[in-house]
């Protein structure tokens, strides 16, 4: 993990509707509508909310069709664990290093 990578991941789950989300989504795969129904959210700014995550890896996303044909989509958790502590730090800034970033060029 990078750098950009470990902000992302830290940016995805420093919020707490995001936190909201990642905990809906603990008891099993939901499609969007009823996720916003859950969350008593717009679903617009629940898809940005799932955007940021799935950037992360923290969710992936699914298109499904429904039996009477409509297309539903599925979101369910990826198995992740966040530990954040120096050496991670460190060694995202060595993938950097490896990778040929220049101080400059990294967030």
């Amino acid at each position: 993990m990078n750098s950009e990578e470990l902000l992302a991941l830290l940016s995805a789950v420093g919020h707490a509707q995001r936190l909201r989300v990642i905990a809906e989504l603990a008891g099993g795969r939901l499609y969007v509508s009823e996720l916003a129904r859950r969350l008593e959210m717009s679903r617009p700014l629940l898809y940005m909310h799932l955007d940021r995550l799935e950037k992360a890896g923290l969710v992936v996303g699914r298109l499904e069709l429904s039996e009477d044909g409509k297309a539903l989509k599925y979101f369910e958790l990826t198995p992740f664990e966040l530990k954040l502590n120096v050496a991670t730090v460190l060694a995202a800034l060595r993938e950097d290093a490896a990778a040929g970033a220049t101080p400059d060029e990294r967030p």
